[in-house]
């Protein structure tokens, strides 16, 4: 039987999807973008803090009738370039836009999850009108006025700083993250894709993460350092704010205060997954996506 793409006992050497190309941001940094295929309009998708497009992958499969769905990876995620400087959440906002840019997309759709949340939001508030409309699961965003310094004490970056940054192997990689949360509660494709994307081999012969752990832990300290919240009612274009009905993160209470500074928001809760649902169950939050987009106004092919 041949092997499994999430199987933790399945082939030890990397499959990395190959990105479709690269853009340029403002700053010089090149962004890789994967087109993930599929028919419509056109649709970004922007991942979370740690991972990289190609684990939006098995979503946008779900989509790929409704919408031509294309993949970015952040800055200092998975093919892209690191940032030139300290990290700031407006350069996710520059790299969605090089892509938009790049490929001469007018009028766009997106969906971002966590911190590709927070960059769809931060990406139309600098060139308003670039979207059509939003999907925002989770999105980073810190409900105040001023922004706060970056923390570099936090939960998520110190544990940041900690992770595991090689295994021996594929195999190894995915039987680790299997048994640990909330890796273990990723949809097998997600998680494989993770894993084949987000490390690269060593050439010591092991596999190393891509975004480094010093990078993803200064993510993490400013992840409440940018000015989003404050510039929300600049954002026209409809927004549905989605997540989790087991999520421990940005549940329905700051969804709602987010959508209060929208002109047109729309709120959802998906049940069953918690903060990486698009990564747990890629069908249901597919799904919620296509309810979102549609009712943004978005009319999928028939």
């Amino acid at each position: 039987m041949p092997d499994q793409p999430g199987a933790s006992g399945g082939h030890d050497r990397l499959r990395p999807l190959a990105p479709t190309g690269r853009a340029r941001a403002a700053d010089g940094v090149g962004v890789a973008y994967y087109d993930l295929g599929g028919d419509g309009p056109p649709l970004v998708l922007a991942h979370a803090t740690g991972f990289c497009g190609p684990t939006l992958a098995p979503m946008a499969r779900r989509l790929g009738d409704a919408f031509r769905c294309v993949a970015l990876d952040e800055r200092g995620h998975g093919a892209s370039d690191p940032p030139p400087g300290e990290v700031d959440w407006h350069g996710f906002a520059a790299d969605v836009l090089a892509v938009v840019d790049h490929l001469g997309l007018r009028r766009p759709v997106g969906m971002g999850h966590s911190c590709g949340g927070a960059a769809l939001l931060l990406a139309e508030q600098a060139r308003p009108g670039t979207f059509d409309a939003l999907y925002c699961y989770e999105p980073v965003v810190y409900p105040g006025e001023v922004p706060l310094p970056p923390d570099r004490d936090n939960p998520l970056s110190v544990g940041a700083r900690r992770r595991n940054a090689a295994f021996t192997s594929r195999r190894q990689a995915l039987a680790n993250f299997s048994g640990k949360a909330p890796f273990d509660r990723l949809d097998p494709e997600a998680l494989a894709a993770y894993v084949d994307n987000g490390f690269e081999p060593g050439a010591d012969g092991t596999i190393g993460l891509r975004c480094r752990r010093e990078h993803e832990s200064e993510v993490y300290a400013h992840a409440f350092s940018h000015d989003a919240f404050a510039r929300l009612p600049e954002v026209r274009c409809p927004v549905t704010l989605a997540c989790g009905g087991d999520t421990d993160s940005f549940g329905v209470a700051l969804l709602e205060r987010f959508a209060a500074r929208l002109a047109r928001p729309t709120t959802a809760v998906v049940a069953g997954v918690g903060h990486f649902g698009p990564l747990e169950d890629p069908t249901l939050v597919g799904a919620s996506v296509r309810r979102g987009l549609v009712r943004g106004g978005v009319t999928p092919p028939a």
